[in-house]
């Protein structure tokens, strides 16, 4: 949090500075056409719509799996992450959006609920799938950090977002996915032990 309190106490009053313009200048002239395009397909398959029918196919599967704990946890934390940023962070700190956009979109930019809602949900899920399937641990986190680099890239390629945003978005976002982390590890030692039937 420290990192987002710091950031809006630079911004302060100016809420386009000079520096962050100046990191969409650069993406925009240093990244070529034809990639461009791609982030921008990458921007739009990383919306709330199609977030949304991965997080609704994850809890089936879960569900199907009867993997309750699971299950809790990853509904704690991606709808947790949409609350903070959407309904307490966004409207505290009233930051516009960037202008020049590429894509059509709405609300506050400040923090990134992009950044911050990639970073729960995908690594959520490669802690959970890692403990069902090991041998997947290294391909699952490694394919979803590019993935979540991707997403960062193409929000400030389509000027979504400021840098910044970015920044205190993935801060906010590693934050709450270490509180949930913890409270489902805490959660298969307490199931563990009670299928062990050993008392608490």
């Amino acid at each position: 949090m420290a990192v987002v309190i710091a950031i809006e106490l630079t911004i302060g009053n100016d809420k386009s500075p000079e520096a962050d313009e100046a990191v969409l200048l650069w993406l925009g002239d240093a990244i070529p056409a034809p990639l461009g395009r791609f982030l921008v397909v990458v921007y739009q398959v990383s919306g709330t719509r199609v977030t949304a029918l991965l997080v609704m196919a994850s809890l089936l599967f879960l569900s199907l799996k009867r993997a309750w704990n699971d299950l809790t946890w990853l509904a704690i934390g991606t709808a947790g992450i949409l609350l903070i940023v959407d309904q307490w962070l966004k409207p505290l700190f009233d930051r516009a959006r960037p202008l020049g956009r590429l894509v059509e979109v709405s609300g506050r930019s400040f923090p990134s609920g992009h950044a911050a809602g990639a970073v729960v949900f995908y690594f959520l899920m490669c802690a959970i799938l890692s403990k069902r399937y090991p041998h997947l641990r290294q391909p699952l986190y490694l394919g979803s950090t590019l993935w979540v680099a991707l997403i960062w890239i193409s929000t400030l390629y389509c000027r979504v977002h400021w840098f910044t945003d970015i920044v205190a978005g993935a801060a906010v976002g590693f934050i709450w996915l270490t509180i949930c982390l913890t409270g489902w590890k805490v959660s298969l030692a307490s199931q563990s032990e009670r299928n062990r039937g050993i008392p608490l």
